[in-house]
């Protein structure tokens, strides 16, 4: 019996916590689960709200194949520098014509012999007013199909509906679809009717003495003065999300399980 091509998503990383965590865990999480390939969002990994060239190239050497982002992918511009030239870096693929980057990519897998496609997707709503996410997934599924085993989309956004929309819309084309952005693991990972694999949110890897990520106290002061106050990286109680996906040669889910790696 062949054995199932596996893949990790890891969760949102945030700041240093995010990172160490991520550093200290990948490892034994990929001879855990037998990972064959591995995707992380790391749109938040530089201060809690950027990336940049240095997080990009540390998540590569630590073995991430694709690094994913979202809404914060511009907030520090030396992303610019690579994001044209790194192809293992992905910003949302509905992002008007002409923006800078890649919003998809098909990658041969290190280990398993596969051809993984994966696709950065942003939602709309309460997001900004980018290209809608289900015309350009159709657009981008017509270019891929038959040029890979498995598509895997990290759908970034708000609204549990939309995310849930977006799942039933895939079923039977991704091979999986996970959410990410609102940094809180859900429980309602499942394997939909056509055989795409699901769940709402991946949750986030970073400092969990925190709200999302972010210094408890300043985000109290928000919610309590309704003024805009600057966000600092929580630290301590470092915690990893994610999801472990298994797919049948047919590129169709057959098992899905997440993950929560403390130190």
């Amino acid at each position: 019996m062949e054995k199932p091509f596996t893949i990790i998503a890891i969760g949102d990383i945030v700041g240093k916590p995010g990172r160490n965590i991520v550093r200290e865990g990948l490892a034994s999480l990929r001879e855990r689960y037998g990972a064959d390939f591995v995707v992380a969002n790391g749109e938040n990994a530089a201060g809690g709200n950027a990336i940049t060239p240095t997080a990009v190239e540390e998540f590569l050497a630590l073995g991430i194949d694709v690094v994913t982002t979202g809404n914060h992918v511009w907030d520090n511009k030396e992303i610019e520098k690579i994001i044209d030239t790194e192809p293992r870096l992905l910003r949302p693929a509905n992002y008007p014509e002409g923006v800078a980057g890649r919003g998809h990519g098909i990658y041969e897998s290190r280990a398993g012999g596969k051809r993984v496609c994966v696709v950065n997707m942003m939602g709309r709503v309460h997001m900004a007013p980018l290209e809608c996410p289900f015309r350009t997934f159709d657009r981008i599924f017509l270019d891929v199909a038959g040029k890979a085993d498995i598509i895997i989309v990290d759908f970034h956004a708000e609204a549990t509906s939309e995310k849930r929309a977006f799942g039933w819309y895939l079923d039977g084309r991704a091979s999986a679809v996970f959410g990410t952005h609102t940094h809180v693991q859900t429980a309602d990972e499942e394997i939909l009717p056509g055989g795409t694999g699901y769940i709402t949110d991946i949750g986030m890897s970073g400092s969990f003495n925190s709200v999302i990520g972010m210094d408890t106290e300043k985000s109290i002061q928000r919610f309590l003065r309704l003024t805009k106050i600057k966000y600092d990286v929580a630290a301590g109680n470092e915690k990893l999300n994610g999801i472990v996906f298994r797919f049948s040669g047919e590129g169709k889910t057959v098992a899905i399980e997440r993950i929560l790696l403390e130190k």
